[in-house]
């Protein structure tokens, strides 16, 4: 007997429909798999069988063809064996009813019990999309398939409860909706910029920096509170919407690091990667390619403490996805993109021993020393960093000051109050803050009077600006305007993005 059941292959991000096709034939055999599986999927005939046997269930013991349809597209991964457990039953008459309008999906263990399963957002929105009116997966996941409106999720613990709802003994019920705006409000942060002591034109260059989705590098003597700053920039990031917070909670599922009891990804990500991490985790690849630290960092920060100190050929990778918002892997298997719109925020010391501009301790390092090491970071990558800043020492009457300084609250709604002008601006767009303009959205939304573009200039000539860089004191300027409601670019708006340029750039 002939049976057909629905599921999907991840790929990248994306899903392609799989048709599992079950085939029992007369004579006394085994299971013929075909349809391009990896070693996970031809395991899952043990596991199916154990699973069916401890259910109460008959297995087959025909010869039996399962095909995993298209053959050309190779199938990884354990979530195939549920479909293939209903694709045998239905085959061997032990459930009936009509399943064309249903989607299958989950890992099974020995004893019938699913076990969690990661993609399931991307994999339901894909069965909604085409049109499915209902999926069958593991009760675990159950609350992150239910943030898909417009599809049934029917959630299951074990094969023998879901061979009895079929069956009609006892249904499942199905998960109730989920109200969006209740899971957005779990936001818990451990630091706050109330608690930085001093450092007040470093906050507002990261108030800057969040207003506008720029990127950042922090200079200076070691302690002065680099990267305490740069963990409090989550507590001043606008609140994600519903998009940007599928977006990430969908590179999470697919990344399999989505916690059971959050299946909505609330807090913008605040990614902290050591130096020693290879491009491949940084960037995202493998023989199956699966995203790296930039794509999960997408919607939110990518942190790079001590930035001369990752490989210059890891940094390099940076600059495609720095500049185009997605990060393009190209295998043998074929080409994936992962979005990678993130916030870079560095952090550096001047020179090996840290202390070339601080103006309390001498520095101990060479001049040929202090150029090796600032050369460990290429022109290019400095020229798409928007904001330059220095980190100076912090003076004691400031770091013993009992008063704590603004809190994050105070500033966060500052910056809400930036995107709220940019959503307004860019809503018939596919862009949502003012790092993302392209060269035409700048010239439409970033101009300037003749005495602005004297001082623009001006500055080009003295600081040696790049076309590109020219282009991003343009946006830095937008966002300043923004922070100030100013709807036209006036000179402080410039003269103020001039002063977060290095003094010479490549």
């Amino acid at each position: 007997m002939f049976s057909k059941i629905n599921s999907c292959a991840v790929i990248g991000l994306d899903c392609e429909r799989v048709e599992i096709e079950v085939d029992i034939g007369h004579g006394m055999g085994g299971i013929i798999m075909v349809g391009l599986p990896d070693m996970a999927v031809q395991e899952s005939k043990e596991r199916v069988h154990s699973a069916i046997k401890n259910s109460g269930a008959s297995f087959p013991t025909r010869t039996t063809v399962i095909n995993l349809a298209p053959a050309d597209i190779r199938k990884e991964g354990p979530s195939y064996d549920l479909p293939i457990a209903i694709g045998l039953l239905k085959s061997s008459g032990q459930i009936h009813g009509e399943l064309s309008d249903s989607f299958f999906v989950g890992e099974l263990a020995l004893d019938g019990a699913l076990r969690h399963t990661n993609g399931i957002l991307p994999i339901t929105i894909f069965a909604r999309e085409k049109g499915f009116k209902e999926i069958y997966l593991p009760k675990i996941n159950a609350q992150e398939a239910n943030l898909v409106e417009g599809i049934k999720i029917i959630p299951v613990d074990n094969l023998k409860q879901l061979i009895d709802h079929l069956r009609g003994i006892d249904k499942i019920k199905p998960v109730d909706p989920q109200d969006f705006n209740e899971l957005s409000k779990r936001e818990e942060f451990e630091v706050d910029m109330a608690y930085v002591k001093g450092q007040e034109h470093v906050k507002r260059a990261l108030e800057i920096a969040a207003s506008g989705g720029h990127n950042v590098l922090m200079s200076g003597p070691p302690g002065t509170g680099k990267t305490l700053i740069a963990k409090t920039i989550p507590t001043i990031l606008p609140r994600m919407n519903k998009m940007e917070a599928l977006e990430v909670t969908k590179i999470y599922s697919i990344a399999g690091i989505l916690p059971s009891d959050k299946p909505l990804v609330t807090i913008r990500p605040f990614r902290n990667p050591h130096h020693s991490a290879s491009a491949v985790s940084l960037v995202g690849g493998g023989k199956f390619p699966h995203p790296g630290e930039i794509s999960l960092a997408h919607r939110g920060v990518l942190f790079l403490d001590e930035l001369p100190e990752f490989p210059r050929t890891t940094l390099e990778n940076l600059r495609q996805p720095l500049e185009d918002g997605i990060v393009t892997i190209s295998r043998a298997q074929g080409t994936l993109t992962f979005p990678s719109k993130f916030s870079l925020v560095a952090s550096m010391n001047p020179c090996p021993c840290g202390y070339l501009s601080d103006p309390e301790r001498e520095c101990s390092c060479s001049p040929t020393q202090i150029i090796r090491y600032q050369k460990r970071i290429s022109g290019p990558l400095l020229d798409r960093i928007d904001l330059h800043v220095e980190v100076p020492r912090i003076k004691f009457e400031k770091l013993s000051a009992k008063e704590l300084s603004e809190p994050s609250k105070d500033i966060r709604h500052r910056v809400e109050a930036a995107r709220e002008i940019q959503n307004e601006r860019f809503k018939d767009k596919k862009i949502i803050s003012n790092s993302e303009m392209s060269s035409e959205q700048v010239r439409e939304y970033c101009q300037i009077d003749s005495q602005t573009i004297d001082l623009l200039k001006n500055a080009i000539s003295q600081f040696q600006l790049s076309a590109r860089a020219y282009y991003r004191v343009l946006k830095l300027a937008r966002t300043i305007a923004d922070l100030n409601n100013s709807a036209k670019i006036n000179m402080p708006h410039i003269a103020e993005a001039l002063q977060y340029r290095p003094r010479t750039d490549a």
